[in-house]
């Protein structure tokens, strides 16, 4: 399944430079309906949407952040959950993490982490599995656009709560999403998003980065 994966992604899904950090490449699909539709056969997941195939606003914006502000992982241990591409784990690598672990459900998402870890030049540990009831495990935990429906976003804030009690830095990047829980932290940055009329119904989508209190 791990190769048959992985030259799934690379077929379905062209390098090409991320919009808000051209720094970085990502493998992503041109348009959503028709890999949807694959991945409803023999790829179909927990959650059918690739999310892999596309660089969406909330990771967009907390990937941003993370380069901008590198001390924010620098030297530590981080943990990208419901990583989807991998775009966040990357940034951090990029940023000076000691270790980075991405973490998913889908397994087109881990080998979209590591085809696009390895198209950066950074290590990214892939892990495909459902953390959510469970530690983090990591000095900072990194969400990117997770609040997407009540049940998802519901597990993924308790997720976070507990891992900044646990001492952990914990941060999501929302560009607005219906089920972002109004104790969602403190705003650290906003950046406005460039995205298409195919996925989002609009070309830029206004993200905000939070933190946890």
């Amino acid at each position: 399944m791990t190769d048959l994966a992985d030259a799934f992604v690379r077929l379905h899904a062209r390098l090409a430079p991320v919009p808000l950090i051209p720094e970085i490449l990502l493998h992503q699909a041109d348009e959503p309906i028709g890999l949807w539709e694959l991945t409803e056969g023999e790829f179909r997941s927990e959650q059918p949407p690739p999310f892999w195939a596309f660089a969406w606003a909330g990771g967009q914006g907390l990937a941003r952040y993370v380069l901008d502000h590198p001390e924010v992982v620098a030297g530590r241990r981080v943990l990208d959950v419901a990583c989807g591409s991998g775009l966040v784990a990357v940034a951090a690598a990029k940023a000076g993490a000691a270790t980075v672990r991405a973490v998913d459900i889908d397994p087109l998402a881990i080998a979209a982490v590591g085809a696009n870890a390895k198209a950066n030049g950074v290590t990214v540990e892939a892990v495909c599995a459902d953390i959510l009831d469970g530690p983090a495990d990591a000095d900072v935990v990194l969400a990117g656009d997770v609040y997407y429906s009540q049940s998802f976003a519901t597990r993924m804030f308790n997720f976070l709560r507990r891992a900044r009690k646990a001492g952990a830095d914990a941060y999501a990047g929302d560009p607005g999403r219906a089920f972002r829980p109004q104790a969602a932290g403190t705003e650290v940055a906003s950046y406005d998003v460039p995205t298409t009329m195919a996925l989002e119904s609009v070309t830029k989508k206004h993200t905000s980065v939070w933190r946890l209190p």
